[in-house]
């Protein structure tokens, strides 16, 4: 049972965007592979390693540059996530290839699926609308400038 804060805001017509979704998957849902944990501390030292080494070789060094660790860290996790975003964009499977892998006869993965997008959909909804009373002292800063009458000269 939908509760006071699932209700559509002002002006929309309630619509189910998650069976969209669901209907869109064949087409647009891809399962990528990503690398976690240590795999990624590995790679990350690899470049901090090796962005050290070339820079130092071209005389930057922390003794010439104080602030130079923060550089070399932020450019390997750059390196880092190039890398494993360019293999797992080689690596996709459309949902119907993982339902074989997987012995899905019966669509389960989708009812998960469409569970968990519903969930993050109304949680997502709910945390914006529990900002919204801030949002005009947040974004007075953006607002158009009150216009102001010519001077009477």
């Amino acid at each position: 049972m939908p509760g006071k804060d699932d209700r559509p805001l002002p002006g929309r017509q309630e619509q189910d965007v998650t069976s969209d979704l669901v209907r869109l998957m064949p087409r647009d849902l891809v399962f990528t592979m990503r690398f976690l944990g240590e795999s990624q501390n590995l790679l990350q030292r690899h470049f901090q390693s090796f962005v050290e080494a070339e820079m130092a070789a071209a005389g930057m060094t922390q003794e010439t540059h104080p602030m130079i660790h923060a550089f070399i860290e932020r450019h390997a996790l750059l390196m880092r996530d190039f890398v494993f975003s360019g293999v797992a964009l080689t690596r996709q499977f459309r949902i119907e290839e993982i339902e074989r892998l997987i012995g899905d006869s019966t669509s389960l993965l989708r009812v998960d699926i469409w569970d968990q997008l519903k969930g993050h959909i109304a949680m997502a909804e709910r945390q914006f609308r529990s900002q919204v009373p801030g949002l005009p002292q947040l974004l007075s800063g953006w607002a158009a400038p009150a216009e102001t009458p010519p001077d009477d000269r």
